[in-house]
């Protein structure tokens, strides 16, 4: 989503950030609701399938009903992550829970939910499951996700589909897979899955990705399973960078009508980043600036504890001043206020002349932002604000420390 400037004065869709910024405190998590639901339409109007959210990318419940209300299904991967996505409305038939790690606790959850399909990544998950359905003397509907050994071409830190990732069950156990769910008693076997990564531009890949999982379907049929559901997964990329082209989605619709023209299952995929990256910017203001080493910083209240991926992932942020624009520019590195080395969003970032209390924004960060935000050094969890036309709404308060401090319980020996 693009900033736009009248008069010198920022705006963010049809509302002034300046307006914004004398009410509420820095950092500041700004999401376009127009942003969003175009890009949604986007995925809709081109790509013959279902669309399930990746709620991990960001889970504020705001987000989360303008997805449903948008007519996307809800992909979870935590007992948390489920209940939001009820609580924001979402039918569950069109709730897919992943993820690799669920306990007892969270696959009873799922069951008492009537969701569409547990997706199990190990077989001792499908002992678990059939375990607990038996126990509960009902027929449970799963889904395997399948590491299909594809590389995603993209980073380690965010590769699920190579076969020392610790993600899915090997493609090559297939066949065993199917015959050990043909002698469960409480499971049924509805869906083939696979995500192998995060950040794909090359539609190559996702060609390779739609063959090998067609191929496992056809197994599947051929062996008696009465296949429902091909979840391909997501991981479409984004490009941070400016002047760079997104995934081409047109091109990927012309792909899934060739290799699945025809089916007798259901084709689904699960962005997250996709639908939410690139509506959301971060707010911060420059605490001050100052010259080590011949580098120029400005430090920001934002910081890993606002954005944690320019750290974790040496992820790149554009970063657009939003004050005295007719300045001389210059190179900057902005760094957070956090007690890390690591705590740069950004270096040799082009700037007009800045100066304490401007404010910057950083752009592309509604995806991977906000719900992965800690309250690192104490500093607190930033508000999340989303704007529609001329109006803006507070999602989430700011959660200041002392706030946060109440929840600590003392011992009474102490």
């Amino acid at each position: 989503m693009n900033i736009h400037f009248k008069d010198n004065m920022p705006f963010f869709e049809g509302v002034c950030i300046n307006d914004i910024t004398r009410s509420y405190a820095t950092p500041l998590y700004l999401y376009s609701q127009k942003e969003i639901t175009n890009t949604y339409n986007k995925l809709k109007n081109n790509l013959p399938a279902e669309i399930f959210f990746s709620v991990k990318a960001n889970s504020n419940q705001a987000i989360l009903t303008l997805m449903k209300n948008c007519g996307a299904g809800a992909d979870v991967v935590s007992f948390g992550e489920l209940q939001r996505s009820l609580e924001a409305g979402f039918d569950t038939n069109k709730i897919i829970f992943e993820g690799v790690g669920k306990s007892k606790k969270d696959i009873e959850y799922a069951i008492q939910n009537n969701i569409r399909l547990i997706n199990v990544e190990s077989i001792n998950e499908l002992f678990l499951i059939d375990k607990i359905g038996k126990d509960l003397n009902k027929t449970i509907n799963i889904g395997v996700r399948l590491n299909p050994d594809i590389d995603g071409k993209t980073l380690d830190k965010i590769s699920t589909g190579k076969k020392m990732d610790k993600f899915g069950i090997s493609i090559n156990l297939l066949s065993e897979i199917i015959l050990l769910v043909k002698s469960l008693t409480h499971v049924n076997l509805k869906g083939i899955s696979c995500h192998i990564g995060s950040q794909i531009h090359e539609i190559s890949i996702f060609q390779k990705v739609f063959t090998t999982m067609k191929e496992a379907a056809s197994i599947s049929l051929s062996n008696g399973i009465k296949l429902e559901y091909l979840d391909l997964g997501g991981g479409f990329g984004v490009n941070y960078e400016k002047d760079l082209n997104d995934l081409n989605i047109t091109d990927l619709g012309k792909l899934i009508t060739s290799v699945f023209n025809n089916v007798p299952y259901k084709i689904s995929f699960e962005p997250g980043r996709y639908l939410v990256a690139k509506a959301g910017i971060i707010i911060t203001k420059i605490l001050t600036s100052k010259e080590n080493g011949g580098i120029n910083f400005l430090i920001t209240d934002a910081g890993m504890q606002t954005l944690l991926r320019p750290a974790m992932y040496g992820a790149l942020h554009r970063v657009k001043a939003l004050n005295d624009l007719d300045s001389k520019n210059m190179h900057y590195t902005v760094a957070g206020p956090i007690c890390e080395s690591s705590d740069i969003i950004g270096t040799e970032i082009i700037l007009p002349k800045q100066k304490a209390d401007n404010y910057l924004a950083i752009l592309d960060a509604g995806a991977y932002g906000a719900s992965m935000a800690s309250n690192y050094n104490s500093r607190g969890i930033a508000s999340e604000i989303l704007v529609h036309e001329n109006n803006f709404f507070v999602i989430r308060q700011e959660e200041k420390i002392s706030t946060i401090i109440k929840r600590d319980l003392i011992p009474n020996w102490l």
